[in-house]
């Protein structure tokens, strides 16, 4: 028997006529009508008695023309029947249906992106059982979403038949995917300050672009809209807009449903600065003085909710310490349009008698209670803060363990009592990363990392790492406890194998050591770390000088080198204390960084030494954002103790603190040694400075552009005997570079081309003009 399929629209012809045709073709009697008998037709799986509690009429009774449509209506519902008739004859009420087949098998035609296995699992319809044909149109509804939800929305599903003997069909999904609906364009209008291309930098949606095949956020996603919002809205308020408003949203769908078309309606108003501060007290024998000192708003600075939060947090903390529970900090707030200026009032005001009876955490299968509590600056018992509850909220984001996370109160056992309820939605924590990387200089590379971030769901990191280059390997295991005896206190151990071979050298190196220290904060944006390390690091296969029998020349390193081979092993007590201004957040134009460290060597082991460095690094952006510029210093010093002499593994060699420069391609050199490799230095200094800036190509490509100039040099040695007797010449020689970079950020990576002049350097130097880097996870 030939197969013969009948399409979606046959089959809503079908359901149409079978609701239609009955009532349109089978005479029904005008007058009351008297049945004492009914003879059932065409039956073959549904029971009779089935059919009678469907018609539900009663023998010899007055039946009307519109019960006998009803019960018509009825039977036609059940969907048990394609077809349904009802037949007065004489006293015999005859009643006639075609069943609805059995579903042979279910088929699906033409899917690619989802599997038949997956799909089965969406519809309802199953084989063995009677087909539906409203059944089988929401079953193609439903797998039309699914599709939709990939991004897929002008996916086409048709359920079709192909009818078999004994009222059996076979039930096709005929499935044309399409293409990825993308947003094709995110417009905005009403904004003034700042270009559509950076505010669409500040959205988690973005544009298609030349890799719209890898990146999936370019996909039409209704649940990001509301993210957006409060994205622009968070940009635009810490930049001074208090006024800001988002005041539509209109995603459009184009008329072949292959693109999305997404603007953004918004109002900025104007720019405000903060005009007069002050500090009051309403609360009797509470001196606003004291408060006033933890300002840190300040007159004609732009205005930005993060600092008066700030502010009011150290507030509050001043209050808690000095025993003043239920006293709240009320920032007021005056505009004036005028001079478009925020004066701002912080008020200490009395408020509510209302304790935290306890706190309900749910949703955590895996991360312990202990860990969500201790973001938490509120226990059971203490004074109801609502602010320090929504901190404490941010605070549990910021962690990366969850994906949503909800805080609520709602009141107690009494009515000076609530009950704060923390929802919390886990996420996955762990990673396990390949990669490959290249440099010019480092050749291809490969990496791997296992990493997790909530380790046993204690809030404890662990990562291991492996990398390798053409001449370098790496490998190391971090362990970190960030609340080390229940304290605001992070533990961290680590150790590591590192080795080189001939990295553009005549030399090898190995380095395997271990590394433990506690660091806590100090001040609102400094941390302090304190220290042990403890390694054995091997300068070997030093290259000595030989003469060639054949040529007479001399071949080899340095004799400093030479005599410096050998492991020694290096323990140490050090410290570092950080200061970043990115914690706190204060200023979103400007960052900058600090960090000074020295190391002490001596407490058994080898080496006798301080080591120092200094870091300084500082971020701003301008010109409406468009423009970054970054500037970094660093310098370090090795001193070393009881009159010895420092070792290549003790010095800085200047490897990556220069572009433009190979490693080990500048710094002392013994020029008198045949192979001229570097000996590093005691002392080195660098200042790097940087500018990106888009090229003008749109910015969902991922591309931009750069400039840089950098400084530095290396210099000083404890012993500079040369190969014949002669020294070395170890002063600082200033070296610097110019250079171009083209910033690509692709599917495999983010890639750098740097493209680099030496202006300032010294002859036996090894330059770098071009660079290419690239690392990625997959």
């Amino acid at each position: 028997m030939t197969d013969r399929k009948i399409g979606k629209g046959a089959l809503a012809l079908i359901s149409a006529l079978a609701v239609a045709a009955p009532a349109a073709m089978v005479p029904l009697p005008a007058a009351a009508y008297v049945f004492s008998n009914v003879r059932i037709e065409g039956n073959q799986r549904i029971e009779p008695q089935t059919i009678l509690s469907y018609l539900d009429l009663q023998r010899g009774r007055d039946v009307s023309g519109g019960d006998l449509n009803a019960a018509l209506q009825r039977l036609q519902n059940s969907g048990l029947f394609e077809q349904v008739a009802l037949t007065p004859s004489g006293g015999t009420l005859v009643v006639k249906v075609t069943e609805y087949p059995t579903i042979n098998k279910i088929v699906f035609e033409g899917n690619k992106r989802l599997k038949d296995e997956n799909l089965a699992e969406i519809v309802k319809s199953k084989s063995n059982r009677v087909y539906s044909p409203a059944q089988a149109e929401a079953d193609a509804a439903e797998i039309s979403k699914v599709y939709a939800s990939q991004g897929r929305l002008a996916a086409r599903v048709d359920p079709a038949i192909i009818r078999r003997d004994n009222n059996r069909v076979d039930l096709v999904y005929e499935i044309r995917e399409g293409d990825v609906t993308e947003i094709e364009r995110i417009g905005f209008v009403g904004n003034r300050a700042f270009s559509d291309q950076k505010l669409r930098n500040v959205l988690q949606t973005k544009q298609a672009g030349i890799l719209r095949t890898f990146i999936k956020r370019d996909t039409f996603s209704p649940d990001r809209l509301p993210v957006d919002e409060k994205l622009l809205t968070d940009f635009y308020r810490s930049r001074g807009f208090a006024d800001f408003k988002v005041q539509a949203v209109a995603p459009e769908l184009a008329r072949e449903r292959d693109a999305f078309y997404i603007t953004f309606q918004i109002q900025e108003g104007p720019q405000y600065k903060f005009g007069n501060i002050n500090t009051i007290s309403e609360v009797p024998g509470v001196d606003a003085a004291e408060f006033a000192k933890q300002n840190r708003v300040r007159t004609g600075d732009v205005y930005n909710p993060s600092v008066i939060d700030t502010t009011i947090r150290r507030m509050e903390a001043l209050a808690i310490n000095k025993g003043l529970n239920f006293v709240n900090i009320e920032p007021r707030i005056t505009r004036n349009p005028r001079s478009h200026s925020l004066d701002l009032t912080f008020a200490l005001t009395r408020g509510q008698r209302i304790f935290v009876e306890r706190i309900d955490i749910e949703g955590n299968t895996t991360t312990l209670d202990e860990v969500i509590r201790r973001q938490f600056g509120t226990v059971e018992g203490d004074p109801f803060n609502q602010r320090e509850i929504r901190n404490s909220a941010e605070r549990l984001r910021a962690l990366g363990y969850f994906a949503d996370v909800q805080a609520e109160s709602r009141p107690g056992s009494s009515g000076d009592q609530v009950i704060v309820d923390v929802n919390v939605e886990e996420q996955p924590t762990g990673s396990l990363n390949f990669g490959v990387s290249y440099g010019v200089s480092t050749g291809v590379g490969f990496n791997a990392s296992l990493a997790e971030r909530n380790f046993l769901g204690r809030g404890q990191e662990v990562n291991l790492t492996f990398s390798t280059g053409s001449d370098n390997q790496s490998s190391g295991f971090t362990f970190v406890e960030p609340f080390f005896l229940g304290r605001n206190l992070k533990f961290r151990g680590q150790i590591w194998y590192n080795t080189t071979d001939r990295y553009n050298s005549d030399y090898n190196t190995r380095s395997v050591g271990g590394l433990t220290g506690i660091e806590f904060p100090i001040s609102e944006n400094g941390r302090l770390e304190l220290r042990y390390k403890l390694s054995k690091d091997t300068l070997f296969d030093v290259d000595p000088i030989e003469v060639d029998p054949e040529s007479g020349e001399l071949d080899g390193s340095s004799p400093i080198l030479y005599m410096e081979q050998g492991g020694y092993i290096t323990s140490a007590l050090g410290y570092t204390y950080s200061y970043d201004s990115r914690i706190q957040g204060l200023d979103p134009l400007n960052a900058y960084r600090l960090r000074f460290a020295q190391d002490f060597a001596g407490l058994g082991g080898d080496v006798k030494s301080v080591n120092t460095t200094l870091y300084a690094g500082g971020e701003s952006r301008a010109w409406r954002e468009s423009v970054t510029f970054l500037a970094e210093f660093e310098a370090g010093a090795v001193h070393m103790l009881d009159d010895s002499d420092s070792r290549f593994l003790d010095r800085q060699t200047g490897n990556g603190k220069i572009r433009g420069f190979e490693p080990n391609g500048f710094g002392p050199r013994d020029l008198n040694a045949p192979n001229e490799d570097a000996l590093g230095g005691n002392y080195f200094w660098a200042l790097r400075t940087e500018m990106r800036f888009p090229i003008g190509l749109p910015e969902e490509y991922g591309i931009a552009g750069g400039l840089f100039a950098d400084a530095g040099s290396v210099w000083g040695l404890d012993n500079t005997v040369g190969a014949y007797g002669e020294e070395v010449d170890d002063s600082m020689h200033v070296r610097a570079a110019l250079g171009a970079s083209v910033f690509w950020t692709t599917p495999v990576g983010p890639l750098r081309f740097n493209f680099s002049k030496a202006i300032a350097k010294e002859d036996y130097d090894l330059e770098q003009s071009f660079d290419l880097t690239i690392s990625t996870k997959f």
